[in-house]
């Protein structure tokens, strides 16, 4: 059934009232899409604090020195070993460890946007150097961002820009910046009508000519730039690269695609997003095409925080494992003195559910939506929230312990610890039927065939971690 949307009030301010108040259930929402999920103190700290200062604080982020100098040496390690398959681990980090994962995931939304894969790209440092521009620019100018990726290293080897001569332009790159980085192939106003043409692709073609890689940096060679007279998209004029790149964002298009695509990726997979709905911010995103702007007018609106919107995607791999991670506060340091969760094999358990950073499967990268989703994902998500629940698996250990935690936040009993986990990973959403299955385990007797020396101590910590697993396997986890 289609959800029926008022565009005159979709996009103002919400504003907490008796119908729609702040409460956790908001507060996790927003962690989920504007973050990597949160800790029970975020949680609490944010049901205080109110919606316009936690999402100014997501917004703004804080400075990070220390991080980010150990993030400086960590990076020019790899660059300099040419380390691709460690790439996703060390994003992970940071990922993890980031005073400000709003920046984090918004940079996971451009990589997807401008999907680069090492796979081809065998380099790196340059794809470390296309992360740092695209979370250089993740909330800035959108002109820019994508100015500068018709320059970028990793994009010019993906999309053989490298290989493109002015007496034989290599098309790839002036088709992809206009079918997935600016306009789409059809117009979302003017239901059939293509937004480019073939000849469109041939001409802007020849304005990227000239761009070639020295010592791992853009150079233009003007000898072998195509500089005669080129029409494309209606204009007509002896271009290059920027040229193209304006042309595209002075099209109808350009901003309801961009926006199209941000709206599915924070509010909602499945809305009917009509051209009247998307109209107000898409004006407003084409003046300067700020896109930190369009994103803050997102989170803030009445549409984010809609029935529409809650629970209406399903996580992709990323937000499955660091949102487990995160509440469990795997990237702190743990009661038993050891180091936060190592990002590794949580690299490698992402590649197994179907995301691997840095390697997205094609120049459209993930599909994301149902596609994240199937028998065999599920179970694996199962497997992994076992593994990092239990004592004994070998990749995490005794890292992630939900027993401890429940203690430290005061969840003495059977009915205060599961009442603790439904609100921290699922802000109470559990089903009844759910709840009452889970309740009978809580409140059941000790379980069989356990170590003969362990302690009562050790039994209950055993039931808690259980109880932890069986609440990360509902399928109501699975959204966000």
């Amino acid at each position: 059934m289609t959800q029926i949307i008022d565009p005159r009030t979709a996009w103002e301010p919400y504003r907490p009232s008796d119908a729609a108040p702040w409460d956790l259930r908001k507060v996790g929402h927003l962690y989920r899409r504007a973050a990597f999920g949160a800790s029970w103190d975020e949680l609490q700290a944010a049901l205080r604090d109110g919606p316009e200062r936690t999402i100014t604080a997501l917004l703004q982020g804080r400075a990070d020195a220390t991080g980010d100098d150990l993030w400086a040496t960590m990076s020019r390690s790899l660059a300099d070993s040419n380390a691709g398959d460690n790439l996703s681990a060390l994003w992970l980090y940071r990922m993890l460890h980031s005073q400000h994962p709003l920046r984090e995931k918004l940079t996971l939304f451009w990589h997807n946007h401008f999907a680069t894969s090492n796979a081809k790209v065998r380099n790196a440092g340059f794809m470390l150097g296309q992360y740092e521009v695209m979370r250089r620019h993740a909330q800035g100018s959108f002109r820019t961002l994508l100015s500068e990726m018709s320059r970028d290293p990793a994009m010019m080897v993906w999309l053989d820009t490298v290989q493109s001569q002015r007496r034989q332009p290599n098309e790839n790159y002036a088709r992809e910046l206009m079918e997935l980085f600016s306009l789409g192939v059809t117009n979302a106003r003017r239901a059939g009508q293509r937004n480019y043409t073939e000849d469109n692709v041939r001409q802007a073609a020849r304005a990227f000519t000239g761009l070639r890689l020295e010592n791992g940096r853009a150079v233009f060679l003007a000898a072998d730039h195509d500089d005669g007279e080129k029409s494309v998209l209606g204009q007509n004029g002896r271009f290059g690269a920027d040229d193209i790149v304006r042309i595209c964002l002075e099209q109808e298009s350009a901003p309801y695609f961009i926006l199209r695509k941000l709206v599915r990726f924070l509010v909602s997979d499945t809305l009917e997003l009509s051209p009247e709905l998307l109209e107000p911010l898409a004006t407003e995103f084409r003046r300067e095409w700020n896109f930190g702007a369009l994103v803050e007018r997102v989170l803030r609106s009445n549409l984010f925080f809609s029935a529409s919107a809650y629970r209406a995607k399903i996580k992709s791999p990323i937000d499955y494992v660091l949102g487990i991670v995160r509440a469990l506060e795997g990237q702190r340091a743990s009661d038993a003195g050891q180091g936060g969760i190592g990002t590794v094999e949580l690299a490698r358990t992402l590649e197994g559910l179907g995301q691997r950073l840095f390697f997205p499967p094609s120049v459209a990268g993930w599909d994301g939506g149902r596609a994240w989703l199937n028998g065999q994902t599920f179970l694996l998500r199962q497997n992994f929230a076992l593994a990092l629940t239990s004592t004994t698996d070998s990749r995490f250990g005794r890292r992630l312990d939900p027993a401890a935690l429940l203690r430290r936040h005061g969840a003495n009993d059977a009915q205060r610890r599961l009442g603790l986990l439904l609100d921290l990973f699922l802000q109470g959403d559990a089903p009844a039927a759910a709840r009452e299955r889970l309740t009978q385990y809580a409140s059941g007797a000790a379980p069989r065939n356990l170590p003969v020396y362990w302690t009562p101590d050790d039994v209950a910590n055993h039931g808690t971690r259980t109880l932890c697993h069986l609440v990360l396997c509902l399928p109501e986890f699975q959204l966000m």
